[in-house]
């Protein structure tokens, strides 16, 4: 049924713009669109005047450039910037302020970004001046707290005139949105997605999930992350459902409140946040949620078992990379299986490839309406590298099972041959957290001379030691090879601003660690 929804509600040849345009009209321009708890409540009127008056402008600040940096915060503003870049026929490039100086500047050679547009209000709150010295050297920034007050009543009265058509015409196969890889494993890649790729997943999404005009999603995903934005921001516009938008989802005290004091029916977040969100959330402050959606990084056992026991909510658990913008695969009231990440969506095929030692499973390719148009690499600036044939190697290592269910096994790349045995480091991150379900734990794989390779563990847990572990392990019938030949506790684990964990960050932190031994 969700393949038959997905097929007839699939927009031809619609852009983003036009799409949230044409939702304005059946939804009502005097509803609400987004809200955020400094600016209040934006209509799908206001919001299609702001973008009309936007695009005029920065059309003419940005001249000739394609692709535009955005460095802004989950907020209203942030919306209207997006939507009227797009407008006027640029190319947002989605910046993602919590990868440090190096990673930005990487990321807009990569992508040609010559201009970044952000707020000096956002900067001084987020105490990011010293980032934006730094990547000042390389981009100019055009500041929207600037921009706004130029915007005078003439500009106003023309955006209110022509807000029900883009300023520039733009096809569904033309490029949206520049994303980029977290970067968990090293540099980031630039991810192109076209309009049709970013309006085919929130119609995938919308053929999953039953959102009614009542509904309304909270939103504190970043919207460099494609999540935030896909899921969290474009379906629910196109959808007609209000969006409630928060700015950081590590504040765990405020998070559940306003989730509270907004009625939202929806959350989206990671096990990361949601875990945050739990410890502090009183049992009440979740009452409206109908739905709960968790990806980016496995669920604990325990995180689902507190949030169906203290809030009655049963946790759905995806799939998604930013390649597929984002989802792949979702579970749904219906069509639940734990442990799972749900079905494929509604157009989108699979395949598996096989790995060496791996018995059940293989590599997962995709191809789908939703698969990126291409890569942007740091070796070649601006030039987008295409799929071959419409697939894409995901990089991951799944099994599908008989029903169709998809199970995550693992990266590729996270693999350990111990032995001539191939261990999951996902795998005994899983122990891991059903041994310290408060603590985050990550693996790495090093060098060994006897047994090629072997695991090193850090966790941010105090009382953690691999006695502990190894009685865990045996308890719960795990091989020997899944035992770390080391568990060391450090201050903080590395984890990236999407709330997945950084596990570049983690291999150069048990690496430095090594070398501090051999010193």
């Amino acid at each position: 049924m969700s393949d038959l929804i997905f097929q007839t509600s699939l927009a031809a040849d619609q852009t983003i713009v036009e799409k949230v345009i044409a939702t304005a009209k059946e939804r009502g321009l005097s509803e609400t669109a987004v809200e955020d708890p400094v600016s209040g409540h934006l209509t799908y009127g206001k919001l299609l005047t702001g973008t009309a008056v936007l695009a005029r402008k920065l059309s003419k600040i940005t001249g000739n450039d394609e692709t535009v940096g955005v460095m802004l915060p989950n907020a209203n503003g942030t919306v209207v910037t997006t939507l009227a870049l797009m407008s006027a026929g640029k190319v947002p490039a989605m910046i993602n302020f919590t990868s440090g100086a190096r990673n930005v500047i990487s990321a807009c050679r990569t992508a040609k970004v010559t201009k970044v547009l952000s707020s000096r209000a956002f900067i001084a709150q987020a105490k990011l001046d010293a980032l934006v010295e730094e990547v000042g050297k390389e981009v100019d920034f055009v500041w929207m707290d600037d921009v706004r007050k130029e915007i005078g009543m003439v500009d106003k009265i023309a955006g209110r005139l022509t807000r029900t058509h883009p300023l520039v015409k733009r096809s569904a196969d033309d490029v949206a949105v520049v994303m980029f890889t977290s970067g968990s494993e090293g540099q980031p890649k630039g991810v192109v997605l076209s309009h049709r790729n970013v309006l085919a997943n929130a119609t995938q999404a919308a053929a999953r999930i039953d959102f009614t005009p009542s509904d309304k999603l909270f939103n504190v995903l970043p919207m460099f992350h494609s999540f935030g934005l896909t899921a969290g921001t474009i379906l629910p516009l196109v959808s007609g459902v209000q969006t409630y938008l928060y700015p950081s989802p590590l504040h765990y005290r405020i998070v559940p409140e306003l989730i509270y004091a907004s009625n939202a029916t929806t959350l989206f977040g990671t096990d990361t946040f949601l875990n945050g969100y739990a410890r502090v959330a009183h049992a009440y402050d979740f009452r409206s949620l109908r739905y709960c959606f968790a990806g980016a990084e496995p669920v604990k056992p325990s995180t689902r078992q507190t949030y169906m026991e203290r809030f009655g909510l049963r946790i759905l658990e995806g799939y998604g990379i930013t390649e597929a913008a984002p989802v792949i695969a979702i579970n749904t009231p219906m069509y639940n299986k734990a442990g799972s990440v749900g079905k494929l969506m509604p157009g989108m095929t699979a395949r598996l490839e096989k790995v060496p030692g791996v018995e059940d499973g293989g590599r997962l390719h995709i191809s789908g309406p939703n698969v990126m148009v291409g890569y942007l690499l740091a070796d070649n600036p601006g030039v987008v590298v295409p799929l071959v044939d419409g697939w894409h190697d995901t990089g991951d290592v799944v099994e599908i099972d008989e029903d169709g269910f998809v199970t995550i096994k693992g990266r590729a790349k996270r693999f350990a041959k111990i032995a001539g045995e191939m261990v999951s480091l996902a795998s005994v991150e899983e122990i891991a957290g059903e041994l310290w379900p408060e603590h985050l734990s990550a693996v790495a794989a090093i060098k060994d001379e006897r047994k090629g390779e072997r695991l090193v563990l850090i966790t941010d847990c105090p009382a953690a030691d691999r006695a502990a572990f190894l009685a865990h392990a045996k308890a719960r019938g795990a091989q020997d090879l899944m035992v770390p030949a080391e568990v060391r506790v450090v201050a903080k684990v590395p984890v990236l601003g999407s709330g997945k964990i950084d596990f570049a960050g983690v291999n150069r932190l048990v690496e430095d660690g090594e070398a501090d031994r051999a010193a």
